[in-house]
């Protein structure tokens, strides 16, 4: 993420909300925010949350479906919020938004995996 972002956070209730000032770094050759660094921002925050509500067990991206609603444009700050719609013992099912102001920019779903540790040997 240190390519990504920087991230910036705050607590926000039981939850974490992150952002990301749009900046040159992020731009297409459209003058936009590249649909990639937007889905490496909702990628890292369902992690990062999946990872918290598994009592922090490495999870990963089994899936990752992205929905781009509208453009962000440098100097804009996007907030990225995710939350957990179901689980099982292994996998947490899960949703996300990114926005700028009160305009949703992309909405997300995904799956992610808990990876079960072993010691080492």
């Amino acid at each position: 993420m240190g390519r990504a972002g920087p991230l910036w956070t705050r607590r926000e209730g039981s939850g974490w909300v992150y952002g990301l000032l749009a900046e040159e770094q992020h731009l297409n050759p459209a003058g936009v925010v590249h649909g990639g660094a937007l889905s490496t921002l909702i990628d890292h925050v369902l992690s990062t949350v999946a990872w918290e509500a598994c009592e922090r067990t490495p999870c990963v991206t089994v899936q990752l479906d992205t929905h781009f609603l509208a453009e962000v444009r440098a100097g804009q700050f996007a907030l990225a919020r995710a939350s957990i719609t179901a689980r099982t013992s292994s996998l947490v099912f899960m949703e996300g938004t990114v926005q700028v102001d009160d305009r949703p920019v992309l909405a997300a779903r995904a799956i992610m995996k808990m990876l079960r540790t072993t010691p080492a040997q």
